[in-house]
């Protein structure tokens, strides 16, 4: 007896934003720029030119004392001096994304004081 032998095409589900995610040391980035940049990040450290860094840091949003939401950032920056930098690399910047960055930035002060937020735009 004949059988058919059917072959589908996998159609991978495009990004909403046409961004490809990319694997850096066993961690999946949201883009490619965002995995160079934590590779850019390990040579920092090597080199001693900051003490370490985190990747997609839970920030909770909270106003007077309740809850709003939670902000994913990319990288928690520790530097030599002890000094904090969160950065976020964007390729595409969502409404969503600008409210919680908004929030973030009017916050700041009161979850890491003195802490500088940078933005890189690819």
């Amino acid at each position: 007896m004949a059988y058919q032998v059917q072959f589908r095409s996998y159609n991978r589900a495009k990004s909403k934003y046409n961004n490809r995610t990319k694997v850096y040391r066993g961690h999946s980035y949201d883009s490619i720029k965002e995995a160079q940049y934590a590779e850019d990040l390990d040579w920092r450290v090597k080199a001693e030119d900051i003490k370490n860094w985190e990747r997609q840091v839970k920030i909770p949003l909270d106003v007077k004392g309740r809850h709003i939401c939670n902000y994913y950032v990319d990288f928690k920056i520790t530097h030599n001096d002890g000094s904090i930098e969160f950065v976020e690399v964007k390729g595409f910047q969502t409404e969503i994304w600008r409210l919680k960055w908004l929030l973030f930035e009017a916050l700041i002060d009161e979850i890491e004081p003195g802490a500088v937020l940078t933005v890189y735009r690819v």
